[in-house]
């Protein structure tokens, strides 16, 4: 006992944390010989000293307060956790940053309070550097969002002025300058693809993307994908097949067709001979979406690594395409969705790539659909419709009525939102729109659209284009019916049958 009685007094007078015992009324009645190197004072020079002497003359009152509160509901806790000024007080005036632990306890029914102290100085100094990092990564980030979202229109709409006028320059191009547009606007795919990705990825990692879910049929997404790919499979020779499902998912639509167009995209690019197959398999479990192709394939020793942004498998001398980010976009988007995405592949024999979604994002299976009929393009359709067009960029403008003209149809133009209303007044049935969202402060392509039905009674169709499609789409609520919303820069073979389904559709329904 004698022992562990020295033990007790030991660990009391050279504890690691200054301790000191303080009555009911706030005297000192112990301090151990760590409060010297703390304080700078001897124990005994504290003996029967009220507690302010340790406590900076500019926070005793509140001080007072706080001890008060302490032991009217005393109880183990630490002192000023939610107190950002917490300070200590030297015996020669200077002050330090304190950490004080509290402990409550009775000898002959008289209440004590047991304190340990340190020197928080350089806690505080991290947890200040630490608050001004995240302030300035906060800071960042909202400059990031800026950009993007200046990058997003901005960057895509010179983008948007060359490839119209190089499709408009192939359609009344000479044979032998032909090839040199064709090679000029695989070039333009390219340079559209990589801004794509970066502007894409940029976003995913700034957190400024929120699912918005909502049923999507993959009737609709699967009849996307074919209106996308199928002219770029021909181009390249390559068998674009995709199996019907008539299956609706619970989740964000736009993110998850750019999953899809990331894979099927990727696919293509990496094939050069064969086919790229879309196919579904469900059960009790999930419902597994693959994209197979008959491409290079991949070295088993690179598969661990293909998600990694910027990384490109060097591939039997392949040529390197894009810069890499399609497969991190994947990851990126299937985690914020709750899917998962595996990747098998072998040299040579192709590659398959499945989206596995858990059962509980699937909906009821719709009845009374035609799947096969569903997924097919429109062919052979006659452009008779003239062309309302909003577009508040003179380049873009031009550029596209000029492609429009070439591809047979008429078409009227306005600059601005104002100018618009007076183009509208002859609106006749059978008309499409065609209208940038970003126009002014005030207006947007889909407000002007919104208000001509208003006028008119009826959905006139309309093509609504946007150089920032994600952000768009999430600020739409609801569906809006006969109308496409396409990204800019515009896919050419997209926008000429969007305005050939919606000239078909207004027809019919007139019929």
């Amino acid at each position: 006992m004698d022992l562990l009685s020295d033990i007790t007094q030991h660990l009391l007078r050279f504890s690691p944390d200054a301790l000191i015992v303080v009555d009911a009324s706030g005297r000192i009645r112990f301090a151990n010989q760590t409060v010297t190197q703390l304080f700078g004072y001897a124990p005994e020079q504290l003996q029967d000293k009220p507690l302010d002497t340790l406590i900076p003359e500019r926070l005793r009152g509140k001080h007072v307060s706080h001890l008060t509160a302490f032991l009217n509901k005393p109880g183990n806790r630490e002192m000023g956790a939610r107190i950002a000024d917490l300070f200590a007080r030297r015996a020669d005036g200077s002050e330090f940053a304190a950490g004080i632990r509290l402990a409550p306890f009775e000898i002959g029914g008289a209440l004590f309070v047991a304190a340990a102290i340190r020197d928080n100085t350089e806690r505080q100094q991290i947890n200040e550097a630490l608050i001004a990092a995240r302030e300035d990564a906060d800071r960042a980030n909202r400059a990031k969002s800026r950009f993007l979202a200046t990058a997003s229109h901005d960057l895509r709409q010179p983008i948007q002025t060359i490839r119209l006028l190089n499709a408009a320059m192939l359609k009344v191009s000479p044979p032998d300058l032909r090839e040199l547009l064709q090679q000029q606007e695989r070039a333009i795919e390219g340079m559209t693809r990589m801004l794509n990705a970066l502007l894409d990825i940029s976003r995913l990692e700034s957190g400024a993307i929120e699912p918005q879910v909502t049923n999507v049929p993959l009737l609709e997404l699967f009849h996307q994908l074919i209106t996308e790919f199928e002219s770029i499979a021909q181009a390249r020779g390559i068998t674009l097949r995709i199996e019907p499902a008539a299956l609706i998912v619970s989740t964000d639509r736009n993110l998850f067709y750019q999953l899809l167009q990331n894979l099927v995209g990727n696919a293509l690019k990496y094939t050069d001979h064969g086919e790229v197959a879309v196919t579904c398999v469900a059960d009790a479990a999930a419902l597994a979406i693959t994209i197979s192709d008959t491409g290079i394939g991949i070295p088993s020793d690179k598969l661990d690594r293909i998600f990694d942004e910027y990384y490109q498998v060097d591939t039997q001398g392949a040529k390197r395409m894009g810069v890499g980010l399609g497969l991190a976009i994947v990851k990126e988007v299937a985690r914020l969705l709750g899917f998962s995405v595996s990747i098998a592949s072998r040299i040579g024999q192709g590659t398959q790539a499945t989206v596995n979604i858990p059962h509980r994002f699937l909906a009821a299976v719709p009845t009374g659909n035609d799947a096969a009929s569903s997924v097919e393009p429109v062919e052979g359709t006659t452009r008779r419709a003239r062309v309302l067009l909003v577009e508040d960029n003179d380049g873009v403008r031009l550029a596209t009525e000029l492609f429009l003209r070439f591809e047979g149809f008429v078409v009227k133009s306005a600059h601005s939102a104002a100018e618009a209303e007076s183009l509208f007044a002859n609106c006749q049935p059978g008309d499409v729109i065609v209208a940038d969202y970003h126009l002014d402060s005030r207006n947007t392509g889909l407000d002007l659209l919104t208000r001509l039905r208003q006028r008119l009674g009826y959905d006139v169709p309309g093509v609504v284009l946007s150089g920032d499609l994600p952000s768009v789409l999430r600020s739409v609520r609801t569906s809006v019916p006969n109308c496409r919303f396409l990204s800019k820069p515009v896919d050419t073979v997209a926008l000429l049958d969007a305005i050939d389904e919606l000239s078909v559709a207004r027809e019919q329904a007139q019929d």
